[in-house]
């Protein structure tokens, strides 16, 4: 008899099996894989690219939207202070310096809520223009009619009958003017 260990697994020979050898991979995959690659940082750069557009996109549209948003507040605002100015203009100087002391006071409080409501019209971007002795725009005027004036040259504002308000760079109202035109030509003389 022979002597054999209690323990079978010791007895057994062992046998690994050998190493696979990596597998070769084709030229055409590696190729595949490249362009496969190149594409997803294409689409990962464009989506990038996107995305930043639209971030700058949405920073000036918040911007615009503040300083634009209370558009229809202001030009509601502007017929407050047209009404404003035209009671002032009602008054005239010797009422106005010749008064009684209540009437007096009465004149400047609606003056100082005049200038008031300017200054919070400015201090929210809305800013006054009168354009008189200016050359005619029709982007930020509105012409009403023509005038003859010979201190001014043809298509200059002679007159303005309401002043405009600019809300940042965009008109809120046009102000209203007239307008100066060109003299009649004088028919030559004859000789």
């Amino acid at each position: 008899m022979t002597d054999r260990p209690a323990d079978d697994t010791a007895a057994q020979p062992e046998t690994e099996a050998p190493a696979a050898a990596p597998e070769m991979v084709p030229a055409e995959q590696v190729t595949a894989a490249l362009e496969a690659a190149a594409e997803f940082k294409d689409r990962l750069l464009r989506t990038l690219a996107e995305m930043e557009n639209l971030r700058k996109r949405t920073e000036r549209e918040v911007a615009e939207a503040r300083l634009y948003g209370n558009t229809s507040f202001a030009r509601d605002v502007l017929a407050v202070a047209d009404n404003m100015h035209r009671a002032l203009a009602t008054i005239d100087e010797e009422l106005h310096t010749q008064s009684d002391p209540k009437m007096n006071a009465l004149v400047e409080g609606v003056e100082l809520t005049e200038r008031e409501l300017h200054k919070v019209l400015e201090k929210h971007g809305v800013k006054k223009f009168t354009p008189a002795g200016e050359k005619f725009d029709p982007n930020v005027q509105q012409a009403m009619y023509e005038v003859e004036n010979s201190e001014l040259p043809p298509g200059h504002v002679a007159q303005v009958i309401q002043s405009g308000y600019m809300l940042g760079d965009r008109v809120l109202r046009p102000a209203l003017v007239a307008v100066t035109k060109a003299a009649p030509k004088s028919p030559p003389a004859n000789d």
